[in-house]
């Protein structure tokens, strides 16, 4: 497979990007009425994305789509969705797309028509959670589940936190759901200290169960709930208060959790895209089954329109080939994801593992290193928010940063007043951003507020805002589960098609693997000491202050 640089039609979307220089996107409105009409598109009556106020034109788009089509987008798409072994550095599928398929269907990995397994799964996380909200699942001493704990890292945390945060008004009455990801002990602490050990249900979510930080604070939280609960029988204890979702059984087991207790996932469910297979029990727990359903069903129409959709009409390729453009030919290596709304909080978290852990690569496919930059720096936060605090950057920075804008139409109930002037600052900062402020308004502003001409020209510079600065809008209709899973679906599409334009594996983590086995050469050393000449002077000197305060303190 050619690198992005080497195909045909790399030069020619060059040229273009060199045309660029010195065009406003304020004046491409002003010359083009229909400009927002051409460069915006509604999914399903519930989200529209406009990239109006992106710096591109039709002919853009049509070099973009050009190198797609050089790259078999198509055909990557088609693999992708098939199960075909798109992972080649781990030799499997990535078939996050099949957690979320509806009854009926059959998709096939290596032959194997894995639907009726993942129905099944299904339905035992409903069965699962119907027991816990009807009172049938209590604790040892009787007492009813009001609080779920889910200990994982990664994505085995991230996308289910993400969704109970984001939906916290769908939340089954009397139900409370907290994360613990961090294996510094302040997090572990703080999380129990807002349980109640008697109506606690701990998930353990760890596809080996032997990830280091996971074990670790499920045995140190099997520890505190059998010393709370002493009076009961240990091992009643452990089966009536711990689940684990994992593909190690036998692990799992000898831990003390019952094996019907144990939810298992294939390897072809990467953590990042795992919050729609057994590591969304979270979810369901706190939820309930039906909206776990709609929010599967979201994203399966998503999939249904990135399979079948034009490529021109395709919203995850039209964003990922945006992300090509600004990224590779206009230079602009970060994305900033903006939400307003508090609900969706977490969301640029999520989306930033989702993207940097997957596009996070220098080589391609078959192990050559690329000559361009792949993943962008994925950052963010609610937008309000950052409008008091990063929003300066993006407005007068020296980075050009291009950013995404995510509002939901709908106020929350009764609370029309305020989602109005939320709303208006959501979309006067994409306006303000794309216009910019020239130094005649700026001088004409501080006229009017009667300052001489002298303090006058000494304040425009400072005051005058370039503009020009890009943004896509994704405005959701309703807030809701299905709304929900379509915009993260769109998001991991995305995600994919810059991969394959790139050339890379948007599937597997090997940096974050050797961070891992580093980290597992360390630690002896903090437990039994500092055997000179193991690490670099830095590193073994940090060591020894460490351990130096530990000991004086």
């Amino acid at each position: 497979m050619a690198r992005l640089t080497e195909r045909a039609g790399w030069p020619v979307l060059q040229e273009h990007g060199r045309e660029w220089e010195g065009v406003r996107l304020a004046d491409l409105f002003e010359a083009d009425p229909d400009r927002f009409v051409r460069h915006h598109r509604t999914f399903a009556d519930a989200l529209l994305v406009d990239w109006s106020k992106q710096p591109v034109t039709d002919t853009t788009l049509r070099y973009l789509l050009d190198l797609a089509r050089e790259a078999d987008l198509p055909g990557a798409i088609r693999r992708l969705l098939e199960g075909e072994h798109v992972n080649a550095t781990e030799d499997r599928p990535a078939l996050h797309t099949a957690l979320r398929a509806a009854p009926g269907a059959s998709i096939k990995v290596d032959g194997e028509d894995v639907v009726p397994e993942v129905m099944a799964t299904r339905r035992r996380m409903a069965e699962m959670a119907n027991a816990v909200h009807g009172g049938e699942w209590t604790g040892a001493t009787g007492r009813p589940i009001r609080h779920v704990v889910n200990i994982g890292i990664g994505g085995s945390d991230l996308g289910p936190a993400m969704v109970c945060h984001a939906l916290a008004e769908r939340a089954q009455p009397g139900m409370r759901v907290h994360f613990l990801s961090n294996i510094d002990g302040r997090h572990l602490e703080a999380v129990l200290a807002e349980v109640e050990p008697a109506e606690t249900l701990f998930i353990v979510a760890s596809k080996s169960f032997g990830t280091q930080e996971t074990l670790t604070n499920a045995r140190s939280a099997r520890s505190w709930l059998l010393e709370q609960l002493s009076e009961a029988d240990a091992a009643e204890v452990v089966r009536r208060h711990f689940v684990a979702v994992s593909a190690n059984t036998a692990a799992a087991t000898e831990f003390g959790i019952d094996a019907e207790n144990v939810l298992a996932f294939r390897d072809w469910v990467g953590g990042r895209y795992s919050l729609w297979s057994a590591i969304g029990l979270p979810i369901v727990l706190y939820l309930g089954a039906e909206a776990f359903e709609e929010l599967l069903a979201g994203a399966r129409a998503m999939d249904q329109h990135f399979a079948d959709a034009e490529l021109a009409e395709n919203l995850p390729v039209i964003l990922g080939l945006i992300g090509i453009w600004n990224n590779d030919v206009l230079g602009r290596e970060t994305h900033a994801i903006l939400p307003y709304d508090e609900a969706l909080g977490l969301l640029p978290a999520y989306l930033q593992q989702g993207d940097m852990e997957s596009n996070g690569k220098r080589v391609t496919l078959e192990g050559a290193p690329v000559d361009y930059p792949t993943g962008a720096v994925v950052w963010g936060g609610t937008g309000t928010n950052g409008q008091h605090a990063f929003f300066q950057l993006l407005h007068q920075g020296t980075r050009i940063v291009p950013a995404d804008f995510i509002a939901v139409a709908e106020p929350p109930p009764g609370r029309a007043d305020h989602h109005r002037i939320l709303l208006s600052h959501f979309f006067a900062q994409t306006r303000a951003l794309m216009r910019g402020k020239g130094a005649d308004e700026a001088r004409a502003e501080l006229r009017e507020k009667g300052l001489d001409e002298q303090r006058v020209e000494a304040l425009v510079p400072h005051q005058v805002l370039e503009g020009n600065r890009p943004s896509t809008t994704l405005l959701l209709r309703r807030h809701d589960p299905w709304s929900l899973g379509a915009l993260v679906a769109l998001y991991e599409h995305r995600i994919y098609v810059e991969s394959v334009l790139w050339g890379t594996n948007a599937f597997d983590q090997w940096g974050v693997e050797f961070g891992k086995q580093t980290a597992g050469r360390v630690l002896p050393h903090l437990e039994a000491g500092v055997a000179p000449g193991l690490f670099d002077s830095s590193t073994e000197g940090l060591m020894e202050r460490a351990l130096g305060w530990q000991e004086a303190d």
